[in-house]
């Protein structure tokens, strides 16, 4: 199948040599993923939202495929970048918490994406791809852990998982502290989400001859809740002012998704360029006033609002635009994906399994994914989904089991009326989850009590009417 994907794409791209006459080896796609930071899942026109206009986005997803069962393999920032960069569920290497802090009797010099893990940058400089690291790391502030030290060429970066959205300045720390910039000096920010937008703008610029791998991780609509005044005033209707704060960051996000989408076109290297779009991890609708309708759960949570995300993927001549891919895929699937359409060879110690294409999923519309199953693990609660079912086991309740296929809003434990399939998917969770290393460092004890709380919260599993 691989060397089938291989000639199919070296066929069309050799048919638009005169789009693609910048790039110096067209049978190597370009690689951009973009990724917004703790988005709401209904909170793009795409995903249903009526109340803020994501123009860019939508477009992205008419021009590409939808993946409707889209997921990342943990609910928070920290690890889903780490799964998502290794092409592994992050707990198997010890990585099943956020970097915020390490409890004692864990060592700070593991603090960080272990240095026994390939990440896939480096095994794209392998075949000759020149990398770009636009935006949050959140992997590691130590020396040894540094985008540059992991596969990165080019870096415009903050090491913490956040980031002032207006102010960054080298003689302040924290959340205001400066960019870690390897190619220009960085003096300040003006808006941090326009600000990357350009900076992905002037990597593609520089590097349209030659086969790359742009990763643009913003930081919106993380908090802090800062927005621009232009854009407030587009939302100058909604009356919660955190809702309209948050509506302003989106759209900004959006407006520079399009940005990079637009420069790809200019440049004339879109039909040879893969765009990926994805959300690190589902809103938490507490702290950022998103909404993940119709889903229930937050970010942080393994309920689908922590885990169940927007998931774009757009390759013109290659994937059919306009279509949507409905089988459950992962963000740890990516990698291998990508190492995959580089002309990389996958062997099975590189990734969980061998490794899952989405493309060659995608291209020949396989079932094949339509019961794998899938495993969360994060500090207080443990997951699997299984076709259309899904199980969840916390500390201090009876599993909560869910049909997803009849239930997408998980309002009914139905765990006792299938006794059988409780006890199946248990079993096989159980097996999993011990099989697993001890984490190599631990955020502290309080956030494994507000998780547990979040179970217990009401959610909106329905989008707000315009106004």
């Amino acid at each position: 199948m691989l060397t089938y994907l291989r000639l199919f794409l070296l066929t069309v791209l050799i048919s638009c040599t005169g789009i693609c006459h910048t790039q110096t080896n067209p049978s190597q796609p370009n690689i951009i993923l973009i990724m917004a930071d703790d988005l709401g899942y209904g909170d793009l026109g795409v995903t249903g939202s009526t109340e803020i206009r994501t123009p860019h986005i939508d477009q992205l997803a008419r021009d590409g495929v939808m993946c409707t069962e889209g997921y990342v393999s943990a609910p928070v920032c920290s690890p889903s970048r780490a799964g998502i960069l290794t092409g592994r569920n992050q707990v198997a290497f010890g990585f099943d918490n956020n970097i915020g802090g390490n409890q004692p009797g864990f060592d700070p010099a593991f603090l960080g994406l272990p240095l026994t893990e390939t990440t896939i940058a480096e095994r794209l400089q392998e075949q000759n791809y020149l990398t770009g690291l636009i935006g949050k790391w959140h992997l590691g502030e130590m020396p040894a852990y540094h985008p540059g030290n992991r596969g990165f060429d080019q870096y415009w970066t903050y090491k913490k998982g956040s980031h002032d959205y207006f102010i960054a300045d080298p003689s302040l720390s924290g959340i205001k502290d400066s960019i870690d910039c390897n190619y220009k000096s960085v003096k300040g920010i003006s808006y941090i989400t326009d600000d990357k937008g350009d900076e992905a703008v002037e990597f593609i610029e520089r590097h349209k001859a030659e086969p790359f791998f742009l990763f643009v991780s913003f930081n919106a609509p993380h908090t802090p809740m800062q927005a621009k005044e232009s854009a407030l005033q587009l939302y100058a209707h909604i009356e919660d002012k955190g809702r309209r704060t948050y509506a302003a960051m989106v759209h900004t996000l959006d407006e520079n998704v399009g940005k990079i989408v637009s420069s790809l076109e200019q440049q004339g290297i879109s039909q040879n360029t893969l765009v990926v779009f994805l959300s690190d991890n589902g809103g938490p609708v507490i702290h950022n006033h998103s909404i993940n309708a119709p889903y229930t759960g937050m970010k942080g949570t393994l309920l689908e609002g922590g885990i169940h995300v927007p998931f774009i993927l757009k390759w013109p001549n290659v994937l059919n635009p306009g279509t949507t891919f409905n089988q459950p895929v992962v963000a740890t699937d990516l990698a291998p994906t990508f190492l995959s359409i580089s002309g990389g060879d996958i062997t099975t110690d590189m990734f969980d399994g061998v490794g899952v294409n989405i493309i060659n999923q995608i291209i020949n519309n396989s079932m094949a994914l339509s019961n794998r199953e899938l495993k969360w693990r994060f500090t207080i609660s443990v997951a699997i989904r299984e076709g259309e079912w899904k199980l969840i086991r916390l500390p201090d309740r009876l599993p909560l089991l869910f049909n997803l296929s009849t239930d997408i809003s998980e309002q009914h434990n139905v765990a006792m009326e299938h006794i059988e399939i409780t006890k199946r998917l248990l079993r096989q969770l159980g097996n999993w989850d011990v099989s697993l290393p001890h984490p190599v460092f631990l955020e502290g004890a309080v956030w494994k009590k507000r998780q547990l709380e979040q179970y217990d919260l009401d959610y909106t599993v329905e989008q707000k009417p315009p106004k």
